[in-house]
């Protein structure tokens, strides 16, 4: 048997399958209508970086870059030294799901720990810093959180803070992933002030700031807070190959995201699908929705035949095939008609 009614227009596989925003596509034409200089020597760069600093409240370096791989990895690069070791969770990002770009770019190694919820707590980087000081081993050096992280959760301000201050006292620095930073943002508040209590505020010394998974075409950020920390990047980006010379089309996009509250508006959106989907599916008691979203993910256990003939109806991403786990993602994008859309092939496909 099958889902008797057509899938929903938008997918719930991923952000990253979302379209891009109007007012950003718009931004991207406005800046196809006249030549400017490349490598950042035009007018939207300049004014990106300054709305970087107004939106921190601080004097930050900011650098743009392809993608989020390459945010990472130009961070990392600037903060680390040979021999040197990033602490971060088994399910961070830059050790699952980046080919190995971290430790072929930077020749580092990652100490990956295991954690129940996708954060990195104090104890966690205790129980490595004894490696700092000791010849044969990589030396513990960065550590890195991810926010949101990947399984969705988030970290609160003084949560980020006592692994700040516990790296800082350990002579380690610590970077922050924030491919989904806005809807960690939105689901803490959704203002610049909430924004920099977890971020500039809490002791971060560089962030990785998504945008593409929030409503841009492409282009990352890379926010230096210790600026110190800057003083080689430009020409560490050109080696790391993540120099675009082109860069008003990414700076463009910034120029745009970063005014009006639409970046805060756009990952409301996805954030408030997120709920509504779960709202509407969670009465499924095989699914094990037990809590809401925190942000714009549910990780489901779907069992057969319901998840085939789900995934053959419409695509998301499985998780944690060995116990049926599946991740249903909400985008910007992401409208009502689709969430009731889905959730009724839900339900459809576990009466089969």
């Amino acid at each position: 048997m099958k889902i008797s009614l057509p899938p929903p227009q938008r997918l719930m596989a991923s952000d990253n399958a979302s379209g891009v925003h109007p007012d950003i596509l718009a931004a991207i034409n406005r800046a196809n209508n006249f030549h400017a200089l490349g490598y950042g020597h035009d007018e939207q760069t300049p004014q990106a970086k300054k709305l970087f600093s107004q939106l921190f409240d601080a004097d930050v370096v900011t650098e743009f870059v392809f993608g989020g791989t390459g945010a990472n990895v130009l961070a990392l690069a600037c903060m680390l030294k040979p021999a040197q070791a990033v602490v971060c969770t088994a399910t961070a990002h830059i050790a699952v799901d980046e080919a190995g770009a971290p430790e072929r770019f930077l020749g580092a190694k990652l100490i990956d720990i295991p954690t129940r919820d996708g954060k990195l707590r104090p104890s966690d980087i205790e129980s490595v810093v004894h490696l700092r000081g000791n010849i044969h081993h990589a030396e513990p050096a960065v550590v890195s959180i991810t926010q949101a992280t990947e399984l969705g959760t988030v970290y609160t301000p003084d949560e980020v803070r006592q692994i700040c201050d516990f790296a800082h006292e350990h002579g380690l620095l610590v970077h922050m992933d924030g491919a989904r930073i806005t809807n960690a943002a939105v689901a803490l508040g959704a203002t610049p002030k909430v924004l920099r209590s977890f971020t500039i505020d809490a002791g971060v010394d560089v962030l990785s700031f998504g945008g593409v998974k929030a409503g841009l075409m492409f282009g990352e950020a890379v926010v230096f807070f210790n600026t110190s920390l800057a003083t080689r990047v430009e020409y560490i980006r050109k080696q790391v190959a993540q120099l675009n010379s082109k860069m008003r089309f990414v700076s463009a996009q910034y120029v745009e995201f970063l005014q009006n509250d639409l970046l805060f508006r756009l990952a409301t959106n996805a954030n408030s699908m997120a709920l509504a989907l779960y709202e509407q599916t969670r009465h499924h008691k095989s699914l094990g929705l037990t809590t809401p979203p925190v942000v714009n993910s549910l990780f489901p256990t779907i069992h057969e035949p319901a998840a085939s003939t789900l995934r053959e109806w419409t695509f998301f991403w499985d998780w944690d095939l060995p116990n049926n786990q599946y991740r249903w993602m909400t985008a910007w994008d992401t409208t009502l008609e689709d969430i009731a859309t889905f959730a009724e092939g839900v339900a459809q496909a576990l009466e089969i």
